[in-house]
């Protein structure tokens, strides 16, 4: 999918992980991969309900079918790794940075904007998961931890520019670029909130 210059323009996350975290990730491999099945799991579920709520907007139903088999992939893929290690999948956790991201949502209001929020949600996710897959991929001491992070980061880079495409597609690309601003700007205020942690992803 070729991006368009204005949707490059917009994306960039304000600000980077604290480097800590990818020391912390290393010394919890087992937490860190249940964390990441889990986050995998959910970005599969999200799409199948998105497509479910919007199952009249062609391009949306058209472009998240495959990121369902994708995200549902890289889950096995982790459990794959849990297996191998002789690691548990252990329980699904209360995701702090997701709910935080919820919050932000508009519940009220014209129904084209909570639209254009869940799918800048999304965006977000996954944009701050390339961004952490990346730090793995360069900062653990494992080269071949760091080649499996590389696959999912480079998968993430198109799904978060994805959503935004979506975005610019059923609404105005102005309004899209100004509330993706406002969105960057909450989640950099609230990454400094959170607890630096090594078992979870986000």
């Amino acid at each position: 999918m070729e991006l368009s210059q204005d949707t490059r323009n917009i994306l960039g996350l304000q600000l980077p992980t604290d480097p800590r975290w990818v020391n912390l990730a290393e010394k919890s491999i087992e937490e860190i991969l249940t964390d990441h099945a889990f986050c995998e799991q959910k970005a599969a579920t999200t799409c199948i309900s998105l497509i479910q709520r919007y199952s009249d907007r062609e391009k949306l139903v058209t472009e998240l079918s495959p990121i369902v088999t994708e995200e549902w992939g890289h889950f096995r893929l982790v459990l794959a790794e849990l297996h191998k290690r002789k690691l548990k999948l252990g329980k699904q956790r209360k995701d702090q940075y997701v709910n935080a991201l919820l919050d932000f949502q508009r519940k009220g209001g014209h129904p084209e904007d909570r639209f254009l929020d869940q799918l800048l949600t999304m965006a977000l996710i996954e944009a701050r998961s390339c961004e952490r897959f990346k730090r793995l991929s360069e900062g653990l001491e494992d080269p071949y931890m760091q080649k499996f992070y590389r696959r999912f980061m480079e998968s993430e880079a198109g799904h978060y520019t994805l959503f935004i495409e979506l975005a610019e597609t059923y609404l105005d690309k102005e309004k899209v670029r100004q509330r993706w601003q406002e969105w960057l700007e909450y989640e950099a205020d609230m990454i400094k909130s959170l607890e630096v942690r090594g078992d979870r992803i986000h």
